[in-house]
């Protein structure tokens, strides 16, 4: 890609972080891309140690620092924020709750933006479809819609699974190594597609910087896709000994969150468990047809759950 341009990311959590480190390295060897992070205003003044470090890095990166409030405020306020960018890209994640996406979407079109990437970092929307356990995910296609309507801005929608250390969240509650158990999500042989967030930074600029260019489509991206059984048995494997294997059934887990309608753990368990939209073959992804090394499951449990308290490898 020849011609300048200007990339705005918005937000700098894991992802955020990722992609701005995967960009500025693109960067410092592609003449007239310029980089900036949309942050909030209170996050630019935070005098919290690891927000002050990461402020650091991406001032050494020479990422221009932008304030701005997704959340708080207006789509015209973020459309004369977005006017003076080429590209877009969404890290921001459900934290601003519903309408955020959508506003942001709409930000994006009014200001004529060339290109944007919204924040669809996670499942495939359009197979799970609407009114599934978790509601936020309608917004995602109330997004896609939006986009797909129009033909001023193109967009592409990179797909990538769950993130990989989200499988090993003790709150998720698949893999839980204090109680040496792994939980499948309604049945062993379900599937589920992960990508660490580092491969998902260096992915998503990869796309971006293709030759011939993407636009207008749902690319998929994956580091595995792994049934339950695979999990466990990886686990069986790292730890030297054999985990208690329990399932949890769908209409368990639905009874579950009925009892916690508005816990988001509770809604991503039933989707999963679901099973619809949530994997995808390795053969079809964007890394595995253009040959790129990513981080598998097992991998990834080498690189982090070895090093992390509570493992023992007796």
């Amino acid at each position: 890609m020849s011609h300048t341009q200007s990339i705005l990311v918005l937000g700098a959590g894991e992802l955020g972080m990722a992609v701005l480190r995967s960009l500025a390295r693109r960067s410092a060897s592609t003449p007239g891309v310029s980089l900036a992070v949309l942050l909030r205003p209170s996050t630019l003044q935070s005098s919290d140690a690891a927000r002050q470090k990461e402020i650091a890095e991406l001032r050494a990166l020479a990422i221009e620092l932008v304030p701005g409030d997704l959340a708080a405020q207006s789509e015209a306020s973020l459309a004369a924020l977005f006017r003076r960018f080429d590209t877009v890209v969404s890290c921001t994640g459900f934290v601003g709750g519903k309408g955020v996406q959508l506003k942001i979407a709409r930000a994006v079109l009014a200001a004529d933006v060339a290109r944007y990437f919204p924040w669809q970092f996670g499942v495939d929307y359009d197979v799970i479809g609407r009114g599934s356990a978790q509601d936020l995910f309608d917004e995602q296609l109330d997004v896609r819609d939006l986009l797909r309507a129009q033909g001023r801005t193109e967009w592409v929608i990179v797909t990538t699974g769950m993130f990989t250390s989200f499988l090993f969240e003790p709150s998720f509650g698949v893999v839980d190594l204090e109680q040496n158990t792994v939980h499948a999500l309604g049945s062993w042989d379900n599937a589920v597609t992960v990508t660490m967030a580092d491969d998902i930074g260096r992915l998503t600029v990869e796309i971006m910087f293709a030759e011939p260019r993407i636009a207008n489509e749902v690319v998929f991206v994956a580091g595995d896709t792994v049934t339950y059984r695979q999990v466990a048995e990886a686990v069986d494997a790292m730890l030297g000994r054999k985990v208690r294997r329990v399932e949890w059934s769908v209409p368990q887990l639905q009874s579950e969150l009925a009892e916690e309608p508005d816990s988001s753990i509770r809604k991503y368990r039933v989707v999963f468990a679901e099973g619809e939209g949530v994997s995808w073959d390795m053969d079809r992804t964007f890394n595995a047809q253009r040959g790129m090394a990513v981080c598998s499951m097992e991998q990834w449990m080498r690189e982090n759950l070895l090093m992390s308290e509570g493992v023992s490898l007796q």
